[in-house]
């Protein structure tokens, strides 16, 4: 299928590695334009180096921390400058700590809002004037199979995401008449460095992980490129009629009907 996403601008957060890396490649190898942002501009380097040989197509590396304003706003323009455009924006974002909600100070959540719900209100309405421009703009969210049904010791995360949730049931009413789709895809289980953060302290990661999978109908943890393929259908033209929608991409982990 062609999703026809040759030369469109895709701007993609948390690139350097696991999901946001994943996606950058999906969307580079279907022909976007694809620029990457991360903190860490030594790994966002080599990340773009090589989605690029592996692609064959122009990838190009701007470090930002989503957590801080004055870098999201250089971002964006840094973004908008090299293409003249921006088509697609994945809103991404390394997720907070885990623990129990009475082991959380103000300080703790105050962390978690800046980087996980406010860097996507204020990158979404910094890149809408250019998502207005191109009469076909995507915004997409990374979130969390949390936002479906409970995951112990996430409220951080669960809080933070739903409010990605609702704000993006908003938007996409707002940004409708634009041609705008706004959409969130919750990952489940899937095999990054992000999985680690759940396994209980002391425990063998292998056996831990082969446990987690035992809940899901497909009896194992999906892969990121699995993620990346339905982001890539989001951003595509086929796309083009749904928006204000939560996907999971779970393995039918998911046991709610809605």
């Amino acid at each position: 299928m062609d999703l026809k996403l040759n030369d469109k601008v895709a701007v993609v957060l948390a690139a350097s590695k696991g999901l946001g890396r994943a996606i950058a490649t999906t969307l580079s190898a279907e022909g976007a334009k694809v620029i990457i942002g991360s903190r860490n501009a030594d790994e966002l380097n080599k990340t773009a180096a090589e989605i690029q040989q592996l692609t064959g197509n122009e990838v190009i590396a701007i470090p930002v921390d989503v957590s801080q304003s004055e870098d999201r706003e250089k971002f964006i323009n840094q973004a908008a400058a090299k293409f003249g455009r921006i088509d697609i924006l994945l809103n991404n974002a390394g997720g907070p700590p885990f623990d129990k909600f009475e082991n959380f100070d103000e300080q703790a959540w105050q962390k978690a809002f800046d980087l996980n719900l406010l860097s996507v209100a204020h990158l979404s309405r910094l890149v809408l004037p250019y998502l207005k421009q191109s009469g076909s703009g995507r915004i997409i969210n990374i979130v969390s199979g949390s936002v479906k049904s409970v995951l112990a010791n996430s409220v951080l995360s669960t809080s933070m995401r739903m409010g990605i949730v609702g704000m993006a049931k908003l938007m996409a009413d707002e940004f409708g008449s634009y041609n705008i789709t706004v959409n969130n895809v919750a990952p489940g289980l899937i095999l990054t460095d992000r999985i680690k953060d759940t396994i209980p302290k002391g425990a063998d990661p292998e056996t831990a992980l082969k446990e987690k999978s035992k809940s899901i109908p497909l009896g194992r943890i999906g892969k990121p490129e699995e993620l990346a393929a339905v982001v890539a259908f989001l951003a595509s033209e086929q796309a083009a009629y749904v928006s204000g929608t939560t996907i999971s991409v779970d393995g039918g982990a998911n046991r709610a009907i809605f």
